[in-house]
């Protein structure tokens, strides 16, 4: 990696930490120009406008998200183990890569879900490729069997966006120390609800 690469790298890394608690709706140039310390000019050398250093920002966070949720659930076998190593990543993610203020994506879903523009097409973008991820996992747990044939894959991976909602609101809006518990709790309720025994009964 270049001078010129790892001064845009130390930038972003900035960027994301601060996107965190401010959002991405927040970020600009001079924001970022007080906060590292450079100047506007040296900045938009790296990111020729604002909107291109959110959409860095959003990428930045996508990728972050498949190092430390997806790839390690990828070296387990197919089936519930994988599935149980990305929602378990996924709750931990943001403790992981240190987000004082919570996950990026989405928060921005949040920001942007009803302005039409680049942002908002690359948080959607973002997250439809997310439940594709999470959509083909559970469908390898149903063709290994430990979920049953009839379950609605679809449905599956809504009710797991909701548990992930719903335990970001009990962090960080009422500072429940049970959230984790809990969520966990309302994931291993919906395996068992797809689990193949209720196929046979």
């Amino acid at each position: 990696m270049g001078k010129g690469e790892q001064t845009r790298q130390a930038i972003l890394d900035e960027a994301f930490s601060l996107a965190s608690c401010i959002g991405v709706g927040g970020l600009s140039i001079g924001v970022l120009a007080d906060r590292t310390h450079m100047s506007k000019s040296g900045l938009f050398a790296h990111f020729g406008s604002k909107e291109e250093l959110q959409l860095a920002v959003l990428r930045e966070s996508q990728q972050r998200f498949a190092e430390v949720v997806v790839r390690p659930a990828l070296r387990l076998p197919r089936g519930l183990g994988r599935l149980r190593a990305i929602v378990a990543n996924w709750l931990d993610w943001t403790k992981t890569c240190n987000l004082p203020g919570g996950c990026v994506i989405n928060a921005a879903a949040a920001e942007f879900d009803d302005q039409p523009g680049p942002l908002r097409d690359e948080v959607r973008n973002a997250l439809l490729a997310l439940n594709r991820s999470l959509a083909a996992t559970v469908a390898k747990a149903v063709e290994t069997g430990e979920l049953s044939a009839d379950t609605d894959i679809e449905q599956f991976v809504f009710e797991l966006n909701g548990i992930y909602q719903a335990t970001q609101q009990r962090r960080r809006l009422f500072d429940d120390p049970e959230a984790d518990r809990r969520a966990l709790a309302a994931f291993e309720r919906l395996v068992r609800d797809n689990a193949v025994i209720h196929a046979k009964e």
